[in-house]
């Protein structure tokens, strides 16, 4: 199970955030943000991409505002950087990722 959360925004579409292994080995952990229709949607675009068996049980680390304005931002709706990340630290693409977990 991740660690991480969601916010509904007002036009009724969510961005949920979640905390996940990083594909490239164990020990490392990114926070992979993702802007969807529905919670659902959002995680089955994460199982879609490799991440297998992601689930968001409750909303014990919901997305900042720094990260719905980047997540909201991006053409693709899906971003990602290292979990200890500094607040200037930048975002980057789900495919800069996608190198890891193919």
């Amino acid at each position: 199970m991740a660690v991480g959360g969601f916010t509904k925004l007002p036009s009724g579409t969510v961005v949920v955030a979640l905390a996940l292994p990083h594909p490239a080995g164990p020990g490392r952990t990114v926070r992979v943000v993702v802007h969807a229709l529905t919670r659902q949607r959002a995680l089955t675009r994460l199982s879609n991409l490799g991440f297998r068996g992601v689930r968001l049980s409750g909303n014990a680390e919901p997305p900042t505002p720094d990260e719905i304005t980047a997540v909201l931002h991006h053409p693709d709706g899906l971003i990602w950087r290292d979990y200890h990340a500094r607040g200037s630290d930048p975002w980057h693409p789900i495919s800069a990722l996608n190198r890891f977990i193919r």
